[in-house]
């Protein structure tokens, strides 16, 4: 283990590591905490000791990576590799309206992978400067596949469940669709993906800006876009007991990308919300201030009634990648 500990929790975030044994484990954390440099802090401890939080609510998930289930390694490049598990991760708490602070990395790192995690660790470092977030714990060990598992940590003034959709709400999505799904399509079929695709799915983007956004704009429910906008339309229909009515022509979809394939293309980690008319209409005026990701109202909220789907989409096959 490698965790984060301090006598004050209030300033657990700013101390130095510990000092640490001889030994190859300990060697491969020295490591990893020089690939990390500042975003690692007080690396040592057997658990990870987190400020104190004066408002709002703490926010936790925890999310995997594994070779051969989320990716192959013919596809993408190992910093792609930390870099993608660490933005799926992060973006658990940008579904919530949730701003990154800690993360825990625990890795089962194959013999074959060893000359390779200098370069996954800089991936992971690299999205969690980019989230303003520190790095204070987590486990190494071995074993036959690799995998990298990342809890996330978070404070959100006003979390957003999937709960929460009212009829009349407007549906709305982040970002343009299609890419991932493309990607992978095109990498089973022996070819290579367009650029843009394989960019899609080796490089996306938590929102987390966005969903802080759409959070105090007064969204009614959440979630970012990981098995497919079909699937997760059905999954907050069905924890809002609603059903959300998608337009096809509506969607915003990437260059060779159809709607019917955009409905199906998971880990795009994109934001799915809810939110009332005069609510989008307040946030669309100065959404392009956060970065110019699109925003796009993709339908509407309606009554589940007369046995109809929690989202008016047919479901679609499962990609290889898709979690």
């Amino acid at each position: 283990m490698f965790n984060s500990h301090g006598n004050d929790p209030a300033d657990a975030l700013f101390r130095t590591h510990q000092t640490m044994g001889q030994g190859v484990e300990f060697d491969t954390i020295r490591m990893l905490m020089e690939r990390w440099g500042p975003l690692a802090v007080d690396i040592g401890d057997d658990a990870a000791v987190l400020p104190r939080i004066a408002s709002g609510h703490r926010v936790v998930s925890t999310d995997a990576c594994v070779e051969d289930v989320h990716f192959k390694r013919a596809w993408i490049t190992p910093f792609e590799v930390g870099a993608r598990a660490a933005a799926a991760a992060l973006s658990d708490l940008a579904a919530m309206g949730a701003r990154a602070e800690c993360l825990l990395v625990a890795f089962v790192v194959p013999p074959s992978w060893e000359a390779d995690l200098p370069a996954v660790a800089d991936g992971i470092g690299d999205q969690v400067r980019q989230a303003g977030a520190r790095i204070v714990g987590g486990n190494l060990s071995r074993g036959h596949a690799f995998a990298i598992s990342l809890t996330v940590i978070g404070c959100a003034e006003r979390p957003v469940s999937r709960a929460g959709a009212q009829v009349g709400d407007l549906v709305v999505v982040t970002g343009t669709l299609g890419g991932p799904g493309a990607a992978v399509d095109a990498w089973l079929a022996g070819a290579s993906p367009s650029a843009w695709a394989r960019a899609r799915f080796a490089s996306p983007s938590p929102r987390l800006a966005e969903g802080q956004a759409l959070a105090a704009a007064g969204a009614t429910a959440m979630l970012d876009i990981s098995d497919g906008l079909a699937a997760d339309a059905r999954h907050l229909g069905a924890a809002s007991g609603v059903s959300l009515q998608l337009n096809a022509t509506q969607l915003p979809v990437g260059p060779g990308v159809t709607p019917a394939s955009a409905l199906q293309s998971g880990e795009e980690y994109e934001l799915l919300a809810t939110i009332p008319p005069a609510a989008f209409v307040a946030l669309a005026g100065h959404w392009e201030a956060l970065g110019g990701v699109p925003l796009t109202v993709v339908g509407t909220v309606v009554a589940l009634d007369n046995g109809a789907t929690a989202a008016a989409v047919a479901p679609g096959h499962d990609h290889f990648a898709r979690r």
